[in-house]
């Protein structure tokens, strides 16, 4: 054991004399490393990747890349006295800027003397080639380049979303991975796929000698690494799709959104107003023209309405209901509703509710057909009663429950971060509502719930996704804006790709899409009507204070569904008028691929259609 000991003992005392002649090489008799280290400071750099490019389900190219030129500064390293007027002439700018510039506020975690920051964004490529030749007197600056985005097309403002610096936030929930001057994705899909398009930064060490010039990699690169590009995304938007929808909406207010209901892929989702994305491109004033559309309060074209808005849907509305109705047993599929008009409340005549006139509807189909409102005002009131005259509240709250299954009330969950809930009023909100009633509410309180008014209110993607429910008879996919990661490293999120399936018996959706058929053949929306191809929809006319807004809502074909869409128009009316006709143009086009020269006259009139006063120009079409 003792001569154990002596042999690890030995072991050491050689390891030491080595490690202390090496050392004595390397600083006291080798200058080689002296001389290096009095002319050589080690400069680590940020190679920044290529960010992902986005393309149409067809792989046209929607968000491309183009570089432009930051100046980063490292505080500590810029000596004294330097030749700041000579600076500021090379990039531009004057003895004020260049002081505010470099002199941050060193107290806030955004900036350190020790880490680079950037000086000076967006500079243009000639002024820093002119820039580089002086690059040697100026040290501890150096250029930095920097992908910025570039849209080939004026359209999918809203859904494609747009980069923006990072913020405070932004860089303390990175851990790291962000810093000052670096760009992000801050709404649409730049936003939301964030993680699979920025890609991965890549870093590189350079020995520079005491004029700030490049001398050599340090270590011959061993420690530098490559920038990785991000993920190319195919998305599930269909560009023709998308800007015909856009020319047809012009000079409306309002939105489109029509899905695959096969898949639940968006082929188009678009608000009107909107703007054209080059707008808020990095490499323009982008903040004049964001605070201009900012400050539109007229027409709010940042304001996505496809999400956002939140809207009575009006008679598209009797299509979900009739289902939850039939699968309760309070509404049979022929069952009779007299209509001569008007719909009594009491036997005595006191109270009516408005209808107008048709023929009385001896079943479900024919209900729908001529958006008889009687019938569903006796519907609503026989259901929210099912559990008794003086219990309303558990008839709706059931109601709610099956309206909850169908996306209603909450965030369907797609891949964009604006997304608004709607509404669906519960008991609790009509019991807050006559508190200072005697007895409470009753079901006759709420009979415009049954024609989709009132305190009722979805998105415009929600009456997308019930079309795309009752064209798959009683299941959809949730919504979703991207097919496909080019790359393989990522994946569709699994809530994509499984079906949510409704508390609906199946038998009960042929008579309500029976009188879809109808509606567009015989009915309310006439004009959305195609020779070739069946459509089965629903008009609504939500009720306004000013004028009605205009609601359609279909899918096509009948069998083997391709498309499933939605439209609202703001303050345009019947909805059979304006809604149903852009919506069948839609169809038509995604389905047919052009429309038909029979039809041309309807295309002109949609597109002529002017429901916002022309003369109050769009900021964002002033800033074009």
């Amino acid at each position: 054991m003792e001569e154990k000991s002596k042999v690890i003992l030995f072991f050491v005392a050689i390891c030491s004399v080595i490690l202390v002649a090496k050392t004595a090489q390397l600083q006291i008799f080798d200058s080689k490393y002296q001389e290096q280290a009095r002319r050589t400071t080690l400069d680590k750099s940020i190679k920044y990747p290529s960010r992902g490019l986005i393309f149409d389900r067809n792989e046209k190219l929607l968000v491309s890349n183009s570089t432009i030129y930051d100046i980063e500064v490292i505080y500590n390293n810029v000596p004294e006295g330097i030749d700041t007027l000579e600076i500021c002439n090379l990039l531009g700018i004057d003895k004020t800027r260049y002081k505010k510039n470099i002199n941050k506020n060193f107290k806030s975690p955004l900036y350190h003397k020790a880490i680079p920051f950037t000086f000076l964004s967006k500079v243009r490529p000639e002024q820093l080639s002119i820039f580089q030749e002086h690059l040697h007197k100026y040290p501890g600056f150096y250029p930095v380049e920097r992908n910025i985005r570039n849209y080939p097309h004026k359209n999918i403002a809203h859904a494609l979303g747009f980069l923006g610096e990072v913020n405070k936030r932004d860089i303390a929930e990175s851990l790291g991975e962000y810093r000052n001057g670096d760009y992000i994705g801050k709404s649409g899909l730049e936003r939301t796929y964030e993680y699979a398009l920025k890609g991965k930064k890549g870093v590189g060490y350079i020995l520079k000698d005491n004029l700030g010039r490049n001398v050599e990699s340090f270590d011959n690169g061993s420690l530098d690494s490559s920038a990785v590009s991000g993920s190319d995304i195919i998305s599930t938007l269909d560009l023709d799709l998308q800007a015909y929808g856009e020319e047809l909406m012009k000079n409306k207010m309002g939105s489109i959104v029509a899905i695959e209901p096969s898949s639940g892929e968006i082929l188009a989702m678009m608000s009107s107003p909107t703007y054209d994305p080059n707008l808020l491109n990095l490499d323009r004033n982008r903040g004049v023209s964001y605070d201009s559309l900012s400050m539109d309060t007229l027409y709010r074209p940042l304001f996505d309405r496809s999400v956002m808005a939140k809207y009575p849907p009006g008679s598209i509305f009797k299509t979900v209901f009739s289902l939850i109705a039939m699968e309760k047993g309070v509404l049979m599929p022929n069952r009779t509703v007299y209509c001569d008009g008007v719909y009594e409340l009491d036997s005595k005549g006191l109270y009516k509710q408005k209808c107008h006139h048709h023929p009385t509807p001896y079943n479900v189909s024919l209900a729908l057909q001529h958006s008889c409102n009687s019938y569903y005002y006796q519907m609503l009131r026989e259901f929210i009663d099912n559990y008794g005259y003086t219990t309303p509240g558990k008839g709706l709250d059931t109601l709610v429950s099956y309206l909850q299954d169908f996306g209603l009330g909450n965030k369907l969950g797609i891949d964009y971060h604006t997304e608004s809930k709607g509404f669906l009023p519960t008991s609790d909100v009509y019991d807050r509502m006559y508190s200072d009633v005697y007895n409470g509410w009753r079901s006759t309180y709420i009979l415009s719930l049954g024609i989709g008014q009132g305190e009722l209110e979805l998105t415009t993607i929600q009456m997308a996704n019930l079309a795309a429910i009752l064209a798959n008879r009683g299941y959809f996919y949730t919504p979703h804006l991207v097919k496909s990661f080019v790359n393989g490293e990522f994946t569709l999120k699994p809530e994509y790709t499984t079906p949510k399936r409704m508390r609906i018996s199946p038998e009960y959706y042929e008579p309500v899409i029976e009188g879809m058929a109808r509606v567009t053949t015989l009915g309310t929306g006439k004009l959305a009507y195609i020779p070739d191809i069946e459509i089965c929809g629903k008009t609504g006319t939500s009720e306004n204070i000013g004028k009605d807004h205009s609601v359609f809502f279909a899918f096509a074909p009948r069998e083997n569904p391709q498309i499933a869409i939605a439209v609202y128009v703001e303050n345009a009316g019947y909805g059979g008028d304006i809604a149903a006709p852009i919506a069948s143009l839609m169809i038509e086009k995604y389905i047919n691929g052009s429309v038909n020269d029979r039809r041309n006259y309807l295309e002109d009139r949609m597109k002529k259609t002017k429901l916002i006063n022309p003369d109050l120009k769009l900021l964002s079409q002033n800033l074009k």
